[in-house]
C-alpha cells in the first residue's frame, strides 16, 4: 500500500507515514456515504442544528490539541493556530444556527396569463454527496468552511484534506463523529491523485468544493463534467493607502494580513500601492516595524513569522525575491532565509512585470509601489487574472465608491485590508480567484438546489 510521511516544516522532523486509501477503501467510504443520504433526508432541521452545535463545542474542547497538531504539520504559529481554531468553532457555531434558516418561497403561478389558479411553492433539498477538498494554510477553518454549511444543508461530506494535514483533518472527522454526527453522513479518506480523480469523475459525488490553486481547479473541472463546482483559488490582492489614511493603521494592518501565516493566506496584502504624499511616512514606519518582529520557533507564542510549508515553497519565495532584485528592485529590509523561515521582506521600485507583482506569491514579502493618480492603481489591479479581495485606506467616499465600482474583485475593504473575513459574510473572488462563494450561508445556498411544488 502506497505511503507518504509528513515532516515539520521548522525542523524538518518526521511527523509520521501515512498510507493512501485504496481504491477498495474509497468504494467502502462511498458507499457509506451513499447510506447517509438516507439519514439526512429522515434528520430535521433541529436536529441537524443540534449535532452541529455539539461538533463546536467539540472543537473548543480539543481547540488546544488541534492547534498544537496544525503547528507541527504546517508550521504557522501557534498564536495564529489557536486564532483559527477561534474562528472554526464560530464557522461551525454559524452553521447550526443557519441550519434552522433554511428557507424557500411562495409564488404566484397567475402573474401572467392565462390564469390557472395555482401557484408555486419552492423548497431548497441538498444536492447528496459533497466532496469537499482543503488546502494546508488554513487546515481547520477552510474545512469547516466546506464541512459545516454542506451537513448544515443536508448532504454527506467526503473529506480529502491537503497533504501536510493528514493528522489533523482525520482528528477533526473523529471529533464530529464524537459529536454525534453518523458515520455515514461524513467521512474522512486520503486516496492518491488517480483514486481521488476517479471520485471526481463518478456519479456518486453531486459537488466538488475545492480550495487551492488554479492548475489544480483547472484538472479537476475537466474531470468532474457538470457536477456542481464550488472553487475558492488564489488572489494577488491589493492594499490601497491614500493621502487622508490613517497610516499606522495601514501599516499595522499590512504587517499583520501580510507576514502572519507567513504571508502563506490567499487574501493577505500582495500588491501595496502607497500614494506619494504619504509614501515616505508609511515607507519608514512599515520598515522599522517589521525588523521587530520575532522570527523563528513556531511554538513559542512570541514568534509572529515562522516558516512556510515546505522548502520547494521557500525556494520560490526566494526566487522570487532574487528575481525582483535582479530586475531593479531595492530592498528596504529582509532578503534572508534560515532552513524554511523566510524573513518578513520589503522591496520597493519592482518592476510591475516581476513575478512578486505580476503573480500570487505565497509567503512573507511586501513590494511597496508608489502612486499619484488612482486611475492607474485600478489599471494595474484589475490587469491580473484574480480578483480576490482589496482593501482601500481613506475616509474619501468618492475613492470608496470609484473603487468599489471599478475594481474588479469579489471584495473591498475599507480602512482595513484584503485580508478581513467574518465567517458569516460571502468569502469568493471572479477571474481565476474562483467561482460560486462561501461564508456559511453563501456556502449552504451552493449546496443545494431549487425544487418546486406546483399546486
Amino acid at each position: 500500500m502506497a505511503t507518504f510521511k509528513s515532516y515539520n516544516p521548522y525542523d524538518n522532523s518526521l511527523n509520521g507515514e501515512f498510507h493512501y486509501a485504496s481504491k477498495t477503501e474509497v468504494d467502502e467510504v462511498i458507499e457509506l456515504l451513499k447510506k447517509g443520504k438516507d439519514i439526512q433526508k429522515n434528520m430535521s432541521s433541529d436536529e441537524r442544528a443540534n449535532m452541529l452545535e455539539s461538533f463546536a463545542l467539540m472543537l473548543k474542547e480539543h481547540a488546544e490539541q488541534i492547534a498544537g497538531i496544525v503547528t507541527k504539520e504546517v508550521g504557522k504559529t501557534i498564536q495564529d493556530s489557536r486564532v483559527e481554531m477561534q474562528r472554526s468553532y464560530n464557522t461551525v457555531l454559524a452553521a447550526s444556527h443557519e441550519a434552522r434558516m433554511i428557507r424557500g418561497e411562495v409564488i404566484d403561478a397567475d402573474a401572467y396569463p392565462p390564469k390557472r389558479n395555482k401557484y408555486g411553492v419552492v423548497f431548497k433539498k441538498p444536492l447528496g454527496i459533497v466532496l469537499c477538498i482543503t488546502p494546508f494554510n488554513f487546515p481547520i477553518n477552510l474545512s469547516m468552511h466546506k464541512i459545516a454549511p454542506a451537513l448544515a444543508a443536508g448532504n454527506c461530506v467526503f473529506f480529502k484534506p491537503g497533504p501536510h494535514n493528514y493528522e489533523s483533518g482525520k482528528l477533526l472527522v473523529e471529533l464530529a463523529h464524537k459529536a454525534g454526527i453518523p458515520k455515514e453522513c461524513i467521512q474522512f479518506c486520503y486516496p492518491d491523485i488517480p483514486e481521488l480523480s476517479e471520485v471526481i469523475a463518478g456519479d456518486d459525488i453531486q459537488c466538488v468544493s475545492f480550495t487551492g490553486g488554479t492548475k489544480t481547479a483547472d484538472a479537476i473541472a475537466k474531470n468532474a463534467g457538470r457536477k456542481k463546482l464550488l472553487l475558492e483559488l488564489g488572489g494577488n490582492d491589493p492594499l490601497i493607502v491614500m493621502p487622508d489614511a490613517d497610516i499606522e493603521l495601514a501599516v499595522n494592518t499590512t504587517i499583520n494580513q501580510r507576514f502572519a501565516t507567513a504571508g502563506q493566506r490567499c487574501t493577505a496584502s500582495k500588491r501595496l500601492f502607497i500614494h506619494a504624499d504619504v509614501y515616505d511616512q508609511f515607507k519608514n514606519s512599515i520598515v522599522e516595524k517589521t525588523k521587530n518582529l520575532i522570527i523563528g520557533d513556531p511554538t513559542d507564542p512570541t514568534t509572529f513569522v515562522g516558516p512556510v510549508v515546505s522548502k520547494n515553497a521557500a525556494d520560490v519565495i526566494e526566487k522570487r525575491i532574487q528575481d525582483a532584485i535582479a530586475m531593479g528592485a531595492n530592498c528596504l529590509t529582509g532578503n534572508k532565509r534560515d532552513g524554511n523561515i523566510i524573513h518578513p521582506t520589503i522591496l520597493e521600485n519592482v518592476p510591475l512585470n516581476s513575478e512578486i507583482i505580476a503573480d500570487e506569491t505565497f509567503g512573507p514579502v511586501v513590494p511597496l509601489v508608489k502612486f499619484i493618480d488612482i486611475e492607474e492603481v485600478i489599471k494595474i489591479v484589475n490587469s491580473s487574472q484574480f480578483g480576490l479581495q482589496s482593501g482601500v485606506f481613506t475616509n474619501n467616499i468618492k475613492i470608496i465608491e470609484k473603487l468599489f465600482e471599478e475594481l474588479e474583485v469579489g471584495a473591498l475593504a475599507v480602512n482595513d485590508g484584503p485580508g478581513f473575513r467574518a465567517e458569516h459574510l460571502p468569502f469568493g473572488g471572479v477571474k481565476d480567484s474562483g467561482l460560486g462563494r462561501e461564508g456559511v450561508r453563501y456556502a449552504m445556498e451552493e449546496m443545494m438546489y431549487m425544487k418546486t411544488l406546483i399546486m
